[in-house]
């Protein structure tokens, strides 16, 4: 029997788009800052002119074996890595996943271990000049895991009785514990503590496959944290013309099988929810007609998608893979009846797609595949936590490359755009399912960060990241991309100006496999792109500068020096200040020089903290005669983390050289923080 690879064509007549929705990883918290620094009293650099990525920050393209090699290497010195690191005689590292860059430069994601039990929120990336060596390092959590016992008080029937309570409460059908509890150390949300992780399977309300992590205080029997790891979405198929697909031929038989993309495979369900379905083959090599009664059309489509989105990573960011390991995941068609969703596991390490409404508009588009698969990348490196801001972070990344794969894609039946399901018509007028230059037209996502996002819809909260990566890539006001017309506005009125997608991809993957963790907010996800584009560009660049405006026009953290107006002056700390708990105030300084004068009547306030509950903080800036300036007010109703906002102040009566000052107190106990940075900006 012998094996070789093909190029079929594939007849399609059929042309329609179509989006997924959803999609997502595990939990949020905050992450540690990328960039360290003292105060500066002069104005930032001017930034160049647009320029190529640095070679030498540039990703290495590794092989499954070079990338097997780099990891052994971490593995050997995980030890010595935890001791430079700082932790604790109980902590243990893990690899999860390594990167290289051209200057030899390696990055090394860890999970954690504490007593031999996992640490959930524990993940950290490590920057070296070698394998393990910890020249930087971007935390998960800041917090020392140090929990007060690793004894469990409470039973685990009773962490296992809210877990299916959970689920029942989510109108979950067939519910049962697919994964008994295990206890793991939660350090996702403020003082690591011993807990139980509880899994439940069965069905989804929508008939999809259930995963629900449930995690219960082994200590007290408190509900700490639930998230769904099976992620769906919503769309319809793109049939994408006629299209070359490499498949297998046995005997023969030919079969969907791509040998060249580490064996990806295209399975038929027929109607089925579960197992691993049948392996599509036939006599000829021609699949399917372009029509969804013919159970071929859908396997093409989603057989290409996952091509096209195999050799995007490969040869737009150097990856091999989700995993980086050369092995592909699978596809699996025609998932049950009439259902109108598509998702990836991690647990079956792939994609899967219903059939629409009627079963008429199979889930197999190329933004479909490039989405789905997209949250197995980003389960395989950052780890994006599903639910809150980190959340909304998870389901964006899938929709920009989703979107980035589609511009790669090339095909003249689906051109390259950033509205999402623009022809599926699933409000019934016409309009498309999401808008990437204005996100709140589809009247539901929002355009720009605001302090409650985190508690809205995931497939919402989505829309600022979205709405950046728009503004980066092509910049604000109205242009025509491809036939579509565009109109993107900014939180601020003022303009953003894009250095192209390739720039706005590239730094994206770089934050996003290097920079973000698993509690990766918007805050952090300001810092960790920035982190990427000084790398890739240098810091004082027109593509640095533009990352900062496209934040800023989003209200997330200030515009770059001249505030994307013409002129001004900024002056900014960004060394980290803890914030006792229920304690004394603390302040961090900028002194501020070369200003002629009184300070303006709309000087900014750009203020970056990371803390567990906000609502616990009074912020004030003290001008240099001591005058207080009240920024934020305590507020026991005020839940959420962080604060990263700027704030517009009428200093006219003051002096505006002196040294000025943030102030901040902690008024009430049990959550902690520090200030992260913060900048005043002279218009």
């Amino acid at each position: 029997m012998t094996s070789r690879s093909s190029h079929r064509r594939t007849p399609h007549t059929t042309h329609r788009r179509a989006a997924a929705v959803a999609l997502a990883g595990v939990a949020a918290l905050v992450a540690t800052a990328v960039q360290s620094g003292s105060a500066t009293a002069a104005p930032e650099k001017a930034p160049s002119a647009a320029s190529e990525a640095r070679s030498g920050s540039e990703l290495v393209r590794l092989t499954p074996a070079q990338r097997a090699a780099l990891i052994r290497e971490a593995n050997a010195t995980t030890a010595d890595t935890a001791k430079d690191l700082g932790l604790g005689a109980k902590e243990k590292l893990v690899v999860r996943d390594v990167l290289k860059d051209r200057d030899g430069t390696v990055h090394v994601r860890y999970e954690r271990t504490y007593d031999g039990l996992p640490v959930l929120g524990g993940d950290l990336v490590v920057q070296g000049a070698e394998p393990g060596a910890a020249e930087s390092v971007v935390k998960a959590t800041r917090a020392a895991v140090k929990p007060a016992t690793t004894a469990a008080k409470v039973p685990a029937a009773k962490a296992e009785q809210q877990a299916l309570s959970a689920a029942k409460a989510e109108k979950a059908e067939s519910a049962d514990v697919d994964r008994a509890p295990r206890k793991v150390i939660w350090a996702a949300e403020g003082k690591p503590v011993v807990a139980y992780e509880t899994v439940v399977g069965g069905l989804q309300h929508d008939g999809t496959p259930q995963e629900l992590h449930v995690v219960t205080d082994a200590t007290t029997g408190e509900k700490l944290y639930e998230w769904e790891a099976v992620q769906n979405g919503t769309g319809h198929t793109v049939y994408s013309g006629t299209v070359d697909l490499t498949t297998t031929q046995s005997g023969s038989s030919y079969n969907l099988t791509d040998g060249a993309r580490g064996n990806h495979k295209t399975y038929n369900l027929n109607r089925g929810t579960s197992g691993t379905g049948t392996l599509f083959s036939g006599s000829d090599d021609v699949w399917g007609n372009g029509t969804p009664s013919n159970l071929e059309s859908a396997a093409a489509d989603a057989h290409y998608g996952a091509a096209l989105t195999w050799d995007y990573y490969k040869n737009v960011h150097g990856r091999s893979g989700i995993r980086g390991d050369g092995v592909a995941a699978y596809s699996r068609v025609h998932y049950g009846t009439n259902y109108v969703n598509a998702f990836w596991s991690d647990g079956c390490f792939c994609m899967t797609y219903g059939d629409g409404s009627g079963n008429a508009n199979p889930l197999t588009s190329i933004d479909v595949a490039a989405h789905e698969m997209t949250h197995g990348l980003t389960s395989n490196t950052a780890g994006l936590n599903y639910s809150g801001e980190s959340g909304g972070l998870n389901e964006a990344t899938s929709d920009i490359f989703g979107a980035t794969v589609e511009f790669y894609a090339n095909n003249s039946s689906d051109v390259g755009d950033y509205l999402i399901g623009e022809e599926i018509d699933i409000n019934g007028d016409g309009t498309p399912l999401r808008y990437m230059d204005k996100p709140s037209r589809d009247g539901a996502s929002k355009d720009s960060w605001y302090s409650g996002i985190g508690s809205i819809d995931v497939h919402y909260s989505s829309g600022p990241a979205n709405h950046f990566f728009y503004l980066l890539s092509e910049g604000s006001g109205t242009k025509t991309i491809n036939g579509v017309t565009y109109d993107s506005p900014t939180s601020d009125g003022l303009p953003v100006t894009g250095i192209g997608r390739a720039k706005a991809e590239k730094i994206w993957f770089r934050a996003l496999t290097t920079k973000f963790t698993s509690t990766t907010n918007y805050a952090g996800a300001r810092t960790g792109t920035l982190a990427a584009t000084g790398e890739l560009y240098g810091t004082d660049s027109a593509e640095y500068k533009a990352v900062q405006d496209a934040w800023a026009a989003i209200n997330v953290g200030s515009r770059s020096g001249d505030g994307g107006g013409g002129g001004g002056t900024s002056f900014e700390n960004t060394a980290d200040v803890s914030i006792p708990d229920n304690g004394a105030a603390v302040t961090s300084s900028v002194t501020v020089s070369g200003r002629a004068g009184n300070a303006p009547s709309n000087l900014q306030v750009a203020v970056d903290i990371v803390h567990t509950w906000r609502g616990d903080l009074v912020v004030d800036l003290l001008a240099p005669d001591g005058t207080a300036y009240r920024l934020k007010s305590f507020s026991s109703s005020d839940s959420a983390d962080n604060i990263n906002q700027t704030y517009t102040v009428n200093a006219s009566s003051e002096t505006a050289n002196g040294t000025w000052k943030l102030r901040v107190q902690d008024q009430a106990a049990q959550d902690t923080g520090y200030i992260n940075g913060w900048k005043l900006t002279f218009p």
